[in-house]
Formats: C-alpha cells, structure tokens, sequence
C-alpha cells in the first residue's frame, strides 16, 4: 500500500496529511468535492451548528467550542502557572477522571514523556495500589464535565479518606485536590463545600473534544508539560481550517468519510514511531463515541504496532501517526493508507475537525451520545438490587464460562465458536473489567484473536471504554460480537460514604454493560478468571490455539 503515500502530503500549521487523495479518488464519487460543494469547510470553521441537520442543530450549537478553545484556553495560564507553583512539593500527580477527560491527558504526558497515574477504573486491587503510592506527595486531579459520573465520585471520596486516614486535616486534605469540572456540575458544588481548589472547564466542548480545555491542560501542565506549546501547535493550524485546499484536516475528515461510504468503514490505528504515542487511544474514543450511532459509524482498532494482526483487510483503512517527521521519509509507507504526521497539539484539532467532517458524511451528530446511558443506568439497578443470579456453562481450569446455550464446552472452542460467527463482516469486541496494571498482559488477546479470526477485533480497558466505545457497541452497525472478561477480587475495596464496595461496583458495571448489549441483541460472552494471572496465562495460550 505504500503506492498510496507516495504523492504529495497537504500540509498547514505543521501537522502533514498523505493518502487522503488516493482514498477519496477511490470512491465512485469524489466525497473531498462533495463537501466542497456545500462549503462545508468554510462553515465549520465559522462554526454552522446545521451541519449535521435540523435535529443535531440544537446540540450543535453548544458544543462547538473545540474550534477555538485553544485560543480561550491561554487565559488558563496565569491561573495554571500559580497553581504549579502553588503545588511544587506535590510531585505524584493522579487524574480520576473517564473517557476524554482522562485519555487526553494520558495521552499528552506519555508522548511528551511526563509522569502522570491515570486512574480510570474501579479495580479494587487497581485503587488499592494507587491509593499506597506515594500519598503524602500526591496531588489528586478530579475531572469531570457533568460531576456525577460515579467512577470519579467514587475515587474522589476513596483518596478524601485515605488522606484522612494518614492523619491530615480537613483543610491539609483539600489542598491535595483540584477539581476540574463544567460550571454549575454537581461536583463544583462539592468541592466548593469542601474547600477545594476548583479550575472550570469550558461548557460548550463535549468531554471527547475537551483535550485542549482545562480537562486536558491542568493535569498536564501539573505533570510538568509545558502546556503552551500545545496551544500554539493548535493555534498555527487553526487558520487553515476554513480553506478549501492546503486543509489537512479537511483532506483526513474527507478520506474517513469516503472510507465509510465505500466499505471501509473500519480504521485501524497505529503510531509510526516517530512520537506522539498513545495518540490511538484517544483517537479511538473520539471517533466511535462521535460516529457510532443510528446503526452507522467508524470502527477504531488500536494496533499494537504497523504490522499487527488486524491492520490490513479490504474493509479497513490503516492510519499510521506521528509527531516527529524525518525529512523526505513517509511515514507509514509499506503499512499504511492514510499518514497523519505533526506536533500533537495540531493533531488534536485536526482530528476533532476531520471527525466532524466524517460525520457530515455519515449524516450522524458528533455531539451527541445517545446510547452511553444505558449501561449507567443498568449499573444503578444492579447496585440497588444486587448481581443477577448466574450459573456458568462450565469451568476450564481458571476460567469461569458463561455462554449462550449451543456453544461448545472447552475454552479453546467456545473462542473459537464465537470468531466463527462473527462472519464476513462482523467484529469482536474484547472488554476487560479487570486491573490495567496488573492484568496487563490479557490485551495479548487482541492481536492473538485477530490473527485466528481476520476480522476486526478491539481491546478496551472497562469501565473506561464505556465512556468511548461504548456507544458505537450499541449504536452502531449490528455488526458486534463482544467478549466480556472479570475476574475474582481478593482484596476488596470499600467506597467511602457509599453502601457499596469497588469490587460490587465494578461487578454492576459489568452486569450492566451486559445488559445493555443483550437489549441490542449483541451476542456476548463471559469469561471470569477465578484466578486471575493463571487465568490471563490460561486465556492467552487459548486463543493462540484458536487459529484454524
């Protein structure tokens, strides 16, 4: 494929797109032109909430704020360089925040090399080693848009008291906390209540477009990240946004589009090496919470690396990114379809932008997450009534099955059963309730699985894929099968103020999860690991085995 990067890249404000041309010029119709036609670059640059239709207008209109806000957002800086200051001897910086208020920051501190524990889970052994580690240095960055997400609640109140616990005061206690919410949230109630120092974000971008608001740059610019730089990368490819040619983030939203309405609507993700890791991951939510609706939608799939399983298909569209481009190399070539290169503040806005665009061609609202609140609302069933009765089909060594009635009885089968049915046109889902730390090898799964299947498989750490791809699971094409992983808490956790541990909220949160699945009529499989490394080894040589 490396004939497709091989003319020229459009380029503005640093950041370089290739292929785009090739993947548009494959369409029967040139899609590039068709947008053209209705001068949607130079209306979403002025920020036309019609866009998307009449129905979205409305949302639309309030959540355009990305388009600027890295303009908005340099009236942050005094503000942040006083609280740096201000918080010098707290040097462990924690974010308990989901879905783009935390993957952002991820994102930002691990491409640029800054210490930051992220934590998005409600993992009791997860919280637990989080909690034991280096408290008396910490600092706890807790962000939410809407302050009331129950994960941040939850981890908000289990480091309040585990600062308690180590013999601080009330007011020594607030001073290890910054809140980072909308205003008039629910938790900037809380934290006024509590004394805590509180940054507000700005209330007209959606939580996955909210990299460079206060959601993103707070945390960062406490993880020592020179945040400014990130705003000026933005802000020197802002000005090409409303051109209808030398617009690389309109050729990217173009080649998505075309790729949707042609068959490859499938994106798989891979970093080029040259910076600006971990991008994929925010990518990956940004897109499928933005497109994944209405039975339509653009398919994320996080690559492990260029040439990783899953990465090549005739319905797949291969992105490789980077932040750091050698003179006169492609990045990607041999690899990729489409290459996205440039400084990573660039790449934010660009891929809001081109997301936005994409979904003026799949005729969906960007804005809008209509399918998100489901599983939240099975979670505060279960936690109010309890788990639902479960009898598993069998057990296999450390793993507990649960399967639909008809499917085989040993591990290596069950998976394969269920890769068999995901047919010429269906995808896996794999969704690990269990600790990104410690579990950390089971994502093996995804390049095991996707090597025995050849169809499109994810790999999403729960609960914070609820928060992303979780609504493309059940609001996209019925085209998902899901595999659902938990497993066996041995040191359960309790959350302070609540009649409810970590371990029984992140149990309802995955009974919910299935729930919600099972009402869209998405076949789901259950795998518990009684044990959990000896389930994870188990698991791993189980779906090596499964290849045909």
């Amino acid at each position: 494929m490396s004939d497709l990067l091989a003319g020229p890249a459009e380029v503005a404000g640093g950041l370089s797109v290739r292929g785009a041309a090739a993947v548009d010029a494959a369409a029967p119709a040139s899609t590039r032109a068709a947008l053209l036609a209705r001068d949607v670059p130079a209306r979403l640059a002025a920020g036309d909430p019609t866009l998307w239709g009449p129905d979205a207008a409305a949302t639309a209109k309030v959540r355009l704020g990305w388009l600027d806000t890295h303009r908005r957002s340099r009236e942050l800086l005094p503000q942040l360089a006083e609280l740096v200051a201000e918080l010098a001897d707290l040097d462990h910086v924690v974010l308990a925040g989901m879905g783009g208020a935390a993957l952002a920051p991820e994102v930002i501190t691990r491409a640029l090399g800054r210490p930051l524990t992220v934590l998005d889970t409600t993992d009791p052994g997860q919280v637990r080693a989080a909690l034991a580690d280096r408290l008396e240095r910490t600092v706890v960055v807790v962000s939410s848009k809407c302050g009331s997400s129950v994960e941040t609640d939850s981890l908000r109140r289990a480091y309040w008291q585990a600062f308690l616990d180590a013999g601080m005061s009330e007011a020594e206690t607030a001073r290890h906390f910054v809140v980072v919410t909308d205003p008039g949230s629910p938790l900037e109630a809380t934290a006024a209540e509590l004394g805590v120092v509180t940054i507000l974000a700005d209330p007209e971008v959606a939580s996955r477009y909210s990299a460079l608001t206060a959601f993103g740059l707070v945390p960062a610019a406490l993880a020592g990240v020179p945040v400014t730089d990130l705003l000026d990368d933005a802000d020197a490819l802002a000005g090409s946004l409303g051109r209808d040619r030398d617009n690389p983030a309109l050729a990217l939203g173009a080649a998505l589009g075309a790729a949707a309405t042609t068959g490859r609507a499938t994106v798989a993700l891979a970093a080029d090496g040259t910076g600006a890791d971990g991008l994929g991951d925010w990518i990956e939510q940004l897109l499928a919470e933005s497109t994944g609706k209405a039975g339509v939608g653009l398919l994320p799939v996080v690559l492990e690396s260029p040439d990783a399983p899953g990465g090549t298909a005739p319905d797949v569209l291969t992105v490789s990114c980077g932040g750091a481009l050698t003179p006169g190399r492609a990045p990607g070539a041999g690899v990729a379809d489409l290459a996205v290169n440039g400084p990573l503040g660039a790449h934010f806005l660009a891929w809001e932008y081109a997301t936005a665009v994409a979904a003026v061609v799949l005729g969906v609202d960007p804005f809008d997450q209509p399918d998100v609140a489901g599983s939240k609302e099975n979670t505060a069933r279960v936690l109010a009534a309890g788990a639902p009765a479960e009898t598993a089909s069998f057990t296999d060594g450390a793993v507990e099955v649960y399967a639909p009635v008809g499917a085989p009885g040993d591990l290596v089968g069950v998976l394969r059963w269920l890769l068999d049915g995901l047919g010429d046109d269906g995808y896996l889902a794999v969704t690990a309730y269990l600790d990104r730390r410690d579990d950390a090898a089971v994502a093996g799964l995804r390049p095991a699985l996707a090597r025995a299947t050849g169809r499109p498989v994810t790999f999403g750490w729960a609960p914070r894929c609820l928060h992303s791809t979780g609504q493309y699971h059940k609001g996209g094409p019925r085209a998902g099968s899901h595999l659902q992983l938990t497993g066996a808490v041995t040191g359960d956790l309790p959350v302070p103020g609540r009649p409810y541990t970590f371990g029984e909220l992140q149990a309802a949160q995955a009974a919910g999860d299935r729930q919600a699945l099972a009402g869209r009529e998405r076949p789901v499989l259950r795998l518990h690991l009684t044990e959990r490394a000896a389930g994870v080894a188990q698991l791993l040589d189980a779906a090596g085995r499964t290849r045909t």
